[in-house]
């Protein structure tokens, strides 16, 4: 979702009055935009291999947005019209999801990263970038700092992923065996091999699998996109792209965020943490449950320990489904963000 026309280097206090009306309107509204429910712009990132592609706006620095787990663009639809009002915003689809061509490698963060990089010089949208990452993304986009630190001169991260997660509830939980069992069994993993290996024989409507690998439309979205994203789930290279980036946000996407982890210096970053985590699974009681909700405290504060300039702020009411339930709290932090950056000139 993307950001607005350029009004001059500094927000004005009219433009704050009337984004935070607009911001207050986008959380009842249904995301419609037919940009949403197609393809938009399609860059060959490489040869035989396109990116979907949608900005809005003009102006300087540039706001990418990245998606969490397979999500498409649309879940941006609430925040990227009110930040293109102000400066450029740009969204786009990972390899295999939306309206992208399917990946020719794994879904890992470093693999992401350079398929960005690479859109972005071939559609020639130029640095400097806000980036602004929500779950897997908010691990790509600090990736994507950490690997071109010149490019990125501020970030969002929307109840971002991290890479220590699983190694903390492995910790957490005395009913792990050792850390193999928990890293090599990793159910979810078996449930998508069987989602894709569906897909490619053709679901069958209504059936288990069906019903279980194929999401319930949005009740967010319009019926246009509900219909152009339940065509995409039904694909193989949808659920493909979905395996891949389960497979590798926790094991070869942590590693690769620890091995490059670096200081950001005084550079604007924002961590949103949802003020709503999840109650105990049947098979946990609610002190296991409580001691995994403070881990995300522990780490959304060491994220933003990175930057002296750095805020960790919960966002209330809202689970982890931030952009589509407190998009006014992501279209804020950006905000703050630009304006940051704007004094530091």
């Amino acid at each position: 979702m993307s950001m607005a026309r350029k009004i001059g280097t500094f927000i004005c206090i009219p433009f704050l009055v009337s984004l935070s009306a607009a911001a207050a309107e986008a959380n009842k509204a249904i995301i419609d935009d037919p940009a949403y429910s197609q393809p938009q712009r399609l860059v060959e990132i490489e040869p035989g291999r396109k990116l979907n592609l949608y900005c809005l706006g003009e102006g300087a620095p540039t706001v990418i947005f990245d998606s969490g787990l397979t999500d498409e663009t649309a879940v941006w639809g609430l925040v990227q019209p009110i930040i293109g009002k102000r400066t450029r915003a740009c969204t786009y689809d990972r390899a295999g999801s939306g309206f992208s061509d399917p990946g020719t490698r794994a879904g890992s963060s470093a693999h992401i990263v350079d398929d960005l990089h690479r859109l972005l010089v071939a559609a020639s949208v130029k640095p400097p970038y806000i980036l602004v990452g929500h779950s897997y993304g908010g691990m790509n986009v600090r990736l994507y700092a950490n690997y071109y630190p010149t490019e990125v001169i501020g970030m969002v991260l929307v109840d971002p992923a991290h890479e220590g997660w699983r190694e903390h509830v492995w910790h957490l939980d005395p009913s792990q065996e050792n850390r193999a069992v928990f890293f090599d069994n990793e159910p979810d993993f078996q449930a998508q091999r069987a989602c894709v290996n569906a897909a490619i024989s053709g679901f069958i409507a209504g059936s288990e699998l069906h019903n279980s690998c194929v999401p319930e439309p949005n009740l967010r979205f319009g019926d246009a996109i509900n219909t152009a994203h339940l065509k995409i789930h039904l694909t193989p290279s949808y659920q493909q792209a979905n395996l891949t980036e389960l497979e590798n946000f926790q094991n070869a996407s942590a590693t690769q965020l620890s091995d490059s982890r670096r200081w950001y210096g005084d550079m604007p970053l924002i961590v949103l943490a949802a003020g709503i985590r999840p109650g105990p699974r049947a098979d946990q009681t609610q002190a296991h449950r409580d001691a995994l909700n403070r881990v995300w405290i522990v780490l959304y504060d060491q994220l933003a320990a990175l930057s002296t300039r750095g805020i960790n702020r919960v966002v209330p009411d809202t689970d982890h489904f931030v952009p589509l339930n407190q998009p006014d709290a992501i279209i804020t932090a950006i905000s703050e963000v630009m304006d940051r950056v704007a004094k530091a000139k």
